[in-house]
């Protein structure tokens, strides 16, 4: 059976115009919103590993880490303290919906003013926090400000970028992410070392800083010509297209903009409409790759990395230190998607990814295995533990380079602008819950599945890689507004597309097998 799906040959109309500095400034500027999301990763399992704040708030996971019979797997096991890290996810989650209707009516940059100002009061209140009721407090500000700057940035950075580099740029809030998660990990080994006991209190503050930047950054920004021409105004999303293409030539474009833009304006409902079964590949998508964007388990690595590394038997300083590598790789290894997912697609990423993922997970579940066994008792040698942080390491660059950015990537520039908001909206949401799910019962999963719990995340990463192979067309290269013509030449999805939903004329259809 023919594998992948099918890609248009010659598919992607030549707009005028090229790649100019005002795009790329506001695209960077944009994608700073990741900075938000990323910190947030970051820092949350550096704090829940200081003893300080455990003392403050969490003594009986105190208590427990110091009983003598108790299992390495189990040390951190509290409903309470993944609550702390879990709940900023709930309240996106709610935040996003929110989002999808102020990011319609009244365009992205609002969400992401919006977004970085509530991260702003929850850093805050993060930092000056007494009560584990306050603290979840700043949590769930915190957790408004990720849903609404998730839902917008990306779909931001689609609509401005030009087809060519719509993947780079794109990236560009990926690429933030990864740099939030390492400024995190470093901040984290920098206040673990303040005496006194108040240096988590910097760290969870430190988080206004990416949402003053993205809050002025918001201010600043233009909006997009797709969003301008979406609330009615013409002449000015025709002007806004000519300063982003660096050419007066953009008829073409703009009748392409027009068009979906008419076709916008039928819909009443986005959420109504995506129900339809012409946009059944895009409901799929914005569904399942968030999905299992967060079923492969890097959010378990990125969460809680100087604990786990700590329950495997790394020292405090050390298991900070193995978090701050474990960022830095990703951020690097972000760098290879940003200079390869225009050239080679977006297929060939994930596939490779899923592979690398795999069998690093393997590895990881039985050398965990071997070493603790299922009493979770037992050491690791110096030539374990490095060998455990270089598997975590190859493992977390290959999400870095496929699912981690084409997760926010693929979601973001394939749906039809009549139900962008709404498909956005489904991307955060399904992502926020399921990124709740797994922060909130990780340590419990641990406790009970034990190096189990490697084998179940390689198990879906498995899942999800045949998905792609098989129901995931390539995009590279697509104009935003011409997509439909990509899923109409799929071999299981074009039947769900009509004709008369096809800019450009009639598909050609060629076996894209990998």
């Amino acid at each position: 059976m023919a594998g992948g799906g099918f890609v248009v040959e010659g598919r992607g109309r030549n707009y005028e115009g090229g790649v100019t500095g005002f795009v790329i400034v506001t695209c960077l500027v944009a994608a700073m919103g990741g900075l938000l999301f990323g910190y947030d990763l970051g820092i949350s399992g550096g704090v829940t590993s200081m003893p300080s704040f455990l003392d403050q708030f969490f003594p009986s996971v105190v208590k427990k880490m110091k009983s003598a019979h108790e299992s390495e797997y189990c040390k951190f096991d509290s409903e309470l303290l993944t609550l702390f890290t879990s709940s900023l996810y709930l309240a996106a989650l709610v935040a996003s919906f929110a989002a999808s209707v102020v990011t319609r009516k009244f365009g992205r940059k609002p969400s992401m003013f919006f977004g970085g100002l509530s991260f702003l009061l929850g850093s805050i209140l993060n930092g000056v926090a007494n009560s584990i009721a306050l603290l979840i407090i700043g949590r769930l500000l915190l957790g408004v400000g990720v849903g609404f700057a998730n839902q917008s940035v990306p779909v931001y950075l689609s609509e401005m970028a030009p087809a060519k580099i719509r993947g780079a740029l794109n990236m560009g809030f990926q690429m933030a992410i990864t740099i939030g998660i390492l400024v995190a990990s470093l901040v984290n080994v920098g206040t673990a070392k303040i005496e006194g006991g108040w240096g988590w209190r910097v760290s969870l503050a430190l988080a206004a800083v990416p949402a003053v930047m993205m809050t002025i950054g918001a201010i600043f920004l233009p909006d997009t010509p797709n969003s301008i021409l979406e609330r009615g105004f013409t002449e000015k999303a025709k002007t806004m297209l000519q300063k982003v293409r660096g050419t007066d030539n953009v008829e073409e474009e703009f009748q392409d903009l027009m068009y979906a833009s008419e076709a916008a304006k039928k819909v009443d409902h986005p959420w109504t409409n995506i129900l339809k079964p012409q946009y059944r590949p895009q409901l799929v998508m914005c569904t399942i790759i968030p999905f299992f964007q967060q079923l492969t388990g890097i959010n378990v690595i990125m969460f809680y990395a100087p604990v786990l590394f700590m329950t495997l038997g790394f020292g405090d300083d050390a298991s900070l230190i193995s978090a701050v590598i474990s960022g830095g790789v990703n951020v690097l290894a972000t760098l290879v998607s940003i200079f390869t997912v225009d050239k080679f697609g977006r297929r060939i990423l994930f596939l490779e990814g899923g592979i690398q993922m795999f069998i690093c997970q393997i590895l990881v579940g039985t050398l965990i295995g071997v070493k603790f066994g299922l009493n979770g008792e037992g050491t690791l040698s110096k030539f374990d533990a490095n060998l455990i942080l270089f598997l975590v390491c190859t493992y977390v660059s290959a999400f870095a380079w496929s699912w981690g950015p084409l997760g926010w990537l693929v979601p973001s520039e394939i749906c039809p602008l009549e139900i962008r908001s709404a498909g956005q909206a489904i991307n955060v949401s399904v992502n926020m819950f399921f990124t709740f799910i797994i922060a909130q019962v990780f340590l419990a999963m641990l406790c009970h599945m034990k190096f189990g719990l490697f084998y179940f995340f390689a198990g879906f990463v498995l899942i999800m890689t045949v998905f792609i192979y098989f129901f995931l067309p390539e995009t590279k290269n697509v104009p935003i507004e011409e997509m439909n013509r990509v899923w109409k030449a799929h071999w299981f999805w074009g039947k769900y597309i009509p004709d008369e939903a096809v800019i450009g004329g009639p598909v050609e259809q060629h076996n894209n097998d990998v």
